[in-house]
């Protein structure tokens, strides 16, 4: 049985059981597609996929709350060809429904870039598909036992025919097919007019009396050390200049990051920690309305 892999081909399926399918156009953080990954330096189209080593109870996870985010560029470019076949991604996720197969997809990812530039988190309730504009909401329905989830599409897949989303491990265990590795579903887009907008949240999620008081599901909460790169400088003083300018700007605790990278060192300008996902929506579309560029989200 083959399961769809993340990004701009087949995704494999985390299951024991699954054969290993095509490779990924996911790539590693600040790392080539050509490099080799895994024990004896396996290709990474050959490393197979899977959950965790020592599978973790992920169903207390809280949902994702969903919001109105603003669509980019990255990720949704259409028409785009996979295996010759060409998709479109849609103009709008307003009445969108569909039923098909939902599977799959876990450690092989883990800490990737999605399709969109953020970094795939397995434990987060995140999904891939072919054609929702990203990011986008989704409410997903296990047919078989009826269970449902809300997830946050910011992936591109699964390329397999009858495979109609790719859920992160998380979602996938809530939905209740962990062990199976498919299974039968309805995916209902959630129509971004009904949410509210990003911007609206800012204010209270940075500050810290307003957050502490908000229920523990208000916002899904991201792993520890996440950030926002705004870029990486060759120039140390070019870096602290940037560092200055977004400290002050926008109130975050701004830090230059060096690091060699084949013997000529950068400076990496970060926010952040930032621990919740509406926050990290909000200061995204802030930094790039002030025209610091598009920061991709690292967790280091």
């Amino acid at each position: 049985m083959i399961k769809p892999l993340s990004g701009c081909s087949t995704r494999i399926g985390a299951a024991c059981l699954l054969a290993l399918a095509s490779a990924c156009s996911t790539v590693p953080i600040e790392q080539k597609r050509t490099s080799k990954v895994g024990p004896g330096d396996i290709p990474f189209d050959q490393v197979r996929d899977s959950g965790p080593a020592v599978p973790v109870d992920m169903l207390a996870t809280p949902e994702v709350t969903p919001m109105r985010e603003p669509i980019g560029v990255a990720g949704n470019k259409s028409p785009y060809v996979v295996n010759g076949v060409k998709y479109r991604v849609l103009d709008g996720v307003k009445g969108y429904r569909e039923r098909g197969h939902a599977s799959w997809y876990g450690t092989k990812f883990h800490g990737r870039k999605t399709a969109n530039g953020e970094v795939y988190n397995m434990y987060a309730m995140s999904a891939a598909h072919k054609t929702l504009p990203l990011p986008s909401y989704a409410k997903v329905t296990n047919l078989d036992n009826g269970r449902s989830i809300i997830v946050r599409v910011n992936d591109r897949g699964p390329f397999v025919p009858g495979r109609i989303i790719d859920l992160s491990y998380t979602a996938a265990q809530k939905l209740g097919y962990i062990d199976k590795g498919v299974a039968r579903v309805e995916v209902e887009a959630l129509d971004p007019a009904s949410l509210p907008s990003a911007m609206e949240t800012l204010a209270v999620e940075k500050d810290a009396a307003a957050r502490n008081g908000l229920p523990e599901d208000a916002s899904f909460k991201l792993p520890d050390n996440t950030f926002l790169q705004v870029g990486a400088y060759s120039s140390s003083s070019q870096a602290e200049q940037i560092r200055a300018q977004l400290a002050a700007t926008f109130g975050y605790p701004v830090t230059v990051s060096p690091v060699n990278r084949g013997g000529k060192m950068l400076y990496r300008v970060r926010i952040g920690p930032i621990e919740q996902q509406r926050a990290l929506v909000a200061l995204r579309e802030s930094v790039e309305q002030q025209n610091f560029g598009q920061p991709q989200v690292v967790v280091d």
